[in-house]
């Protein structure tokens, strides 16, 4: 074995230890049912998220705070999941897409919660991305309560979009799932999180596992 491959193993096994370390400490603290829905919001509110899976993050938020919700889920099955759970509901809405960094097509590889355009190890689709400065402003959004963000490795860019377009300091609070999907995704993490610090304070923070981030008062 090679010198470089050597050092990608140890790597990889040095971030599984601190992943796993991160996730009991995570839920040794209170994990879900403490930290990521523990927000002042109500019917007015917006929230956007980001990575719908099977509307079950989205049906929390709702119960607590009857708020508008946005769900975005570019896999079309599990879309049409969501749609059918929440079809009865008209504060909860589904777009078939993901936001990113421009507008283009992608191949996605289907593995439950994890699915991502980073692999190959499983059932590939055809899925579609929006520009989140695009939607922003198609839907005139001005303000944003909550934005939950887990898309499997689709945050880099759409973090780096936002912060290039002027758009995080129109979200109140970012509650964001970063995953380490290359070797420099730690250091990209950490770029993105000095230029939020300019608007927002962190608030939980759990390394590849959940953190929040909440805007300044007047900005």
């Amino acid at each position: 074995m090679d010198l470089e491959r050597l050092k990608n193993r140890i790597n990889r096994k040095l971030y599984r230890r601190e992943h796993r370390r991160n996730i009991r400490k995570w839920w040794a603290d209170g994990g879900d049912a403490r930290f990521r829905f523990d927000y002042e919001l109500g019917p007015d509110s917006l929230v956007l998220d980001l990575g719908g899976y099977e509307g079950q993050w989205a049906s929390d938020i709702y119960s607590r705070y009857r708020c508008r919700i946005a769900v975005f889920e570019p896999v079309a099955g599990y879309a049409e999941s969501i749609r059918k759970r929440f079809r009865m509901n008209d504060h909860i809405e589904i777009y078939e897409f993901g936001l990113g960094a421009s507008n283009r097509s992608e191949t996605i590889y289907i593995r439950g919660a994890g699915s991502s355009t980073f692999g190959k190890k499983a059932d590939a689709e055809e899925i579609r991305f929006v520009d989140v400065a695009d939607w922003f402003a198609e839907k005139n959004v001005a303000n944003v309560d909550l934005m939950k963000i887990n898309i499997e490795g689709g945050e880099f860019e759409l973090l780096e979009r936002m912060l290039d377009a002027d758009l995080a300091r129109r979200v109140c609070d970012l509650q964001i799932q970063f995953h380490n999907i290359s070797f420099d995704a730690t250091e990209r993490m950490e770029r993105i999180k000095q230029r939020l610090s300019e608007t927002h304070t962190p608030g939980y923070q759990y390394k590849f596992v959940w953190e929040n981030w909440t805007r300044k008062d007047g900005i």
